[in-house]
């Protein structure tokens, strides 16, 4: 079997819009604030568990129809979701073989970096869409991603 058929490439995109569709469903403002960014967690999962399925292409593809679903500015997810994509795949096999608190913790600075380059973006075309409290975003999200990740393992492991 070569590696082309092992790659878990419906799962990944069947994940991603789930992920997709949890990330824009719409929640009351004081919801909102503190949502994961499930999208986000998800894309960077499969960057750590199964880089060669997508890649940086994915995280292109998913920050571009976020943007498109969201009616920010085009382009801004898909650069900040490429950007820490590139940086799990990158660092892929050292990510993996740290324990899970580790890796949140691993996944809370992708989390800073990416919603940096969001902000800074918004900041730039006068497009500012959220408030500080958003930044909590961060902490839920690396809170959640020992639950994230085992669920997403268990949607990838071989039956």
């Amino acid at each position: 079997m070569n590696a082309r058929m092992r790659e878990p490439r419906g799962r990944l995109f069947l994940t991603i819009l789930l992920a997709l569709f949890l990330s824009v469903v719409p929640l009351p403002a004081w919801l909102d604030n503190v949502r994961p960014a499930f999208l986000v967690l998800t894309v960077l999962y499969w960057s750590i568990a199964a880089p060669r399925a997508g890649g940086i292409a994915v995280g292109w593809i998913s920050g571009l129809a976020l943007d498109i679903f969201q009616g920010s500015v085009l382009g801004q997810h898909a650069l900040a979701l490429s950007l820490v994509t590139y940086i799990a795949v990158r660092e892929h096999q050292k990510i993996r073989s740290k324990p899970v608190f580790q890796q949140s913790l691993i996944v809370m600075g992708e989390l800073f970096v990416y919603e940096f380059i969001v902000f800074a973006i918004d900041g730039w075309t006068g497009h500012t869409l959220y408030g500080p409290l958003h930044w909590l975003q961060i902490l839920t999200s690396a809170a959640i991603w020992p639950i994230a990740a085992a669920l997403l393992g268990r949607s990838h492991a071989p039956r």
